[in-house]
């Protein structure tokens, strides 16, 4: 039982996990699934950081005495996600205003019917 909770943050990340994954699948809104897949996002950089903590390291500063230093790397790469994460989420809320004027909805099941009826009105169309 111990073991469970001395490794808490883990059991949060996949909590996390399952909370975006959920409303990905689970939600309509387009902007909702945008949240759900930020919620996921932002649980993957907090399992990557938690795995690549060193117990009792240190700040890669060479001093010259023999320490145990925590890896910068895997903090530099989940920088460079975010950033790339924030410039995702923003061209996918664009795509979803333009969605919106398109369709005038942003519920996935309306736009699959509005879809549907234009191929439906584009093939009987063609076909006369």
């Amino acid at each position: 039982m111990e073991a469970l909770i001395s490794h808490y943050n883990y059991w949060l990340i996949i909590i996390l996990m399952m909370l975006g994954l959920y409303v990905v699948v689970s939600r309509g809104n387009l902007v909702k699934k945008i949240v759900g897949l930020n919620i996921f996002q932002t649980s993957v950089f907090l399992l990557y950081i938690s795995l690549s903590k060193v117990s009792g390291g240190t700040a890669p500063i060479l001093t010259g005495k023999p320490e145990s230093f925590s890896n910068p790397l895997p903090h530099v790469l989940i920088l460079t996600a975010i950033v790339v994460g924030i410039s995702t989420t923003a061209l996918g809320l664009a795509l979803v205003v333009r969605i919106r004027e398109s369709y005038g909805t942003i519920e996935e099941d309306d736009i699959l019917i509005a879809e549907r009826s234009q191929d439906v009105s584009e093939r009987n169309g063609g076909s006369a």
